[in-house]
């Protein structure tokens, strides 16, 4: 049995996390909402929770973050260079249920209990459009990269602020054969140097993408299946971890570990975690001899979807 915790059930619908340590502290983020978009008025103003324990154990509510008119989404944590805790969170602005712009903004917090009002993301005018989404921000080296996406299109962003992005390169150029509608992305860093970049794609399978510095000249991989909500960790320096949404099961949503390679083969035998429904996005972190995921689920919840916690022993991918 895979040992797994429900750490937040306030029946309501819990989606999209992050997990990671600071301050010797773990900490877990998420959207909170009435439903995966829309509350029954038919307004989307989902709300950004975020979690802190001691142990892994016990659970308790830091932040509660909103804003007027926006349904924040997305939330990812990271630790920047200067010793801050950042959440990176999509904003989303609907009319009549329509969505008619996004703009991504950022918090920032010194000590990981008062967190700043959220601002917007500003991003290179030449990378920049209507809809963009920074998803997960990743740091290397006193850098922070990212990925945005909009419209079928992906951008390699950077920033050393966490506020200011620059645009490094296109990922999706129109002559691509692999083109699709690329979205939701991870960045890890090998011990080489070179970046890894997993993409999810509609409707088709997920890309690996591999770049040496400056992180300008790509080679793409296709994966043998869809990933949804995409998190991944680079461990050995060539064998991955990664987690997301499956459909393998006909008629069952669950979410799923993989193992794979960074020549872009991820095992079919698989960790499937107790899951249904509405459910993934999973946020991982090593500590000692397991791997932490944290991850949402609807299976089980009264039709809202809860936080789980799972912590596995890392051998299941030796």
């Amino acid at each position: 049995m895979i040992p797994v915790q429900k750490i937040y059930d306030a029946l309501s619908h819990a989606a999209f996390t992050s997990l990671t340590k600071f301050k010797g502290r773990y900490y877990c983020s998420f959207r909170e909402g009435w439903s995966h978009v829309f509350d029954e008025d038919g307004n989307a103003e989902g709300r950004v929770k975020i979690l802190s324990s001691k142990d892994g154990k016990q659970w308790e509510t830091v932040a509660d973050i909103g804003l007027d008119s926006t349904d924040l989404r997305d939330p990812k944590l990271s630790v920047t260079p200067d010793g801050r805790l950042m959440v990176t969170i999509g904003g989303s602005v609907y009319r009549n249920r329509v969505l008619v712009r996004t703009e991504p903004q950022v918090c920032f917090s010194s000590d990981g209990k008062a967190f700043s009002e959220p601002r917007p993301i500003q991003i290179d005018p030449a990378f920049r459009g209507t809809h963009d989404w920074v998803w997960r921000i990743t740091w290397h080296e006193g850098t922070g990269y990212g990925i945005s996406y909009r419209n079928g299109e992906a951008v390699l962003l950077k920033t050393l602020d966490g506020i200011s992005y620059d645009g490094v390169c296109t990922l999706s150029p129109a002559s691509d054969p692999k083109e699709g509608f690329l979205n939701e992305a991870t960045i890890r860093f090998l011990g080489d140097g070179r970046m890894a970049v997993l993409i999810r794609r509609d409707p088709g399978k997920a890309l690996l993408g591999l770049a040496p510095p400056p992180f300008k000249e790509w080679s793409w991989v296709e994966e043998p299946l869809h990933v949804g909500g995409p998190d991944f960790l680079v461990r050995d320096g060539s064998t991955l971890i990664v987690g997301g949404r499956s459909f393998a099961h006909p008629g069952h949503v669950k979410t799923v570990l993989y193992k794979g390679t960074i020549d872009g083969d991820l095992d079919e035998r698989y960790v499937l975690l107790p899951s249904g429904g509405d459910t993934s996005y999973p946020g991982l972190l090593v500590e000692g001899d397991k791997l932490w995921v944290s991850y949402y689920s609807s299976e089980g919840s009264d039709g809202k979807a809860a936080i789980f916690l799972a912590k596995l022993p890392l051998s299941l991918f030796d």
